[in-house]
């Protein structure tokens, strides 16, 4: 009971902050290029910083272990989530389903995940979350782009799949902990201001956006609510499910486990909605998930998340 408490008294954190920002756009405080330009900082600035800000850390053989972990773990739940929604989505190649298939597979590890894991486990948390975010940059520039197009995997261009925010963050803080690396003060202090904007800045563009949802459609479509609870519910279980049994063979340290079930757990990427705009899908209804998932997790990430503390240990 501690444990469901705790969560959800961060997630509720998190909930206040989103608050402010949907506070905002009612009051028309700021509109949609303001926010586009937050979103802009938060993807290219904040992102590389907060990764560079935690990879400054003395290295240890047991971190990169569990950094291998993850890495391999994130790729394996993708991969599995992929062939899942396949399967749960299988009318084809048109703008509904690529949406469905999107929004099942990838969640918001990034502005939601990353957040709860600094509140919940602390620096260490957010280590292995930027490793899982890294993943998910991949595979939705690789699967998810094409998905969203409509194209064979064999169309994709590389570059955006390797060189992204999430890729560049990590190719900056690798050789910094494994070189056990700290910047000088100069520069140390304000890459952990920058660090410190992911928080508030990306709740506030999630309320933001909250505020202008238009949730009818989706909460009228069998469809939309068989991928909301699939990305809420069976996704994070099933992950709960299979690091309970790999932790004690494999000798997985906690925090990190803990870490992939907040990532896996989040609501639908915000991702979704922009390649759905930029790439012909389904946007009213990728926009509805993103809001719809985000709003449900209030209920849904406390329980998953304290279930997980008591199977993990």
């Amino acid at each position: 009971m501690s444990s469901l408490l705790s969560v959800a008294t961060q997630v509720g954190s998190l909930f206040v902050l989103m608050a402010v920002g949907f506070a905002c756009r009612k009051a028309k405080l700021f509109g949609d290029e303001a926010v586009k330009g937050m979103v802009d900082i938060l993807v290219v600035i904040v992102t590389p910083a907060l990764v560079l800000h935690v990879f400054q850390r003395p290295y240890e053989p047991s971190m990169l272990r569990g950094l291998v972990f993850v890495a391999a773990f994130a790729l394996a739940g993708h991969l599995a989530a992929i062939i899942l929604s396949t399967v749960l989505f299988r009318r084809g190649a048109d703008p509904q389903s690529s949406v469905l298939r999107v929004a099942s597979v990838f969640s918001n590890a990034g502005f939601m995940g990353i957040p709860l894991e600094q509140a919940i486990l602390g620096e260490t948390g957010v280590f292995y979350g930027v490793v899982y975010v890294g993943v998910f940059n991949v595979v939705m520039w690789s699967w998810g782009y094409c998905t969203m197009r409509q194209i064979p995997l064999g169309g994709l261009k590389g570059r955006a799949m390797l060189v992204n925010p999430g890729t560049v963050g990590l190719a900056l803080g690798l050789p910094v902990f494994f070189a056990s690396f700290t910047l000088p003060p100069v520069l140390h202090g304000p890459v952990g201001f920058l660090a410190g904007l992911n928080t508030p800045l990306a709740m506030i563009v999630i309320g933001y956006h909250l505020a202008g949802a238009k949730l009818g459609r989706v909460a009228a479509s069998a469809d939309a609510w068989l991928a909301a609870a699939f990305r809420l519910l069976a996704y994070p279980l099933m992950m709960t499910g299979a690091l309970a049994l790999c932790a004690a063979p494999l000798a997985m340290d906690r925090t990190m486990m803990l870490a992939l079930v907040v990532s896996a757990s989040a609501p639908v990427a915000a991702l979704t909605s922009m390649l759905a705009a930029k790439y012909g899908g389904d946007v009213d209804l990728s926009v509805g998930l993103v809001s719809g998932t985000t709003l449900l997790s209030i209920i849904t990430m406390p329980p998953v998340i304290a279930l997980a503390m008591a199977v993990l240990g």
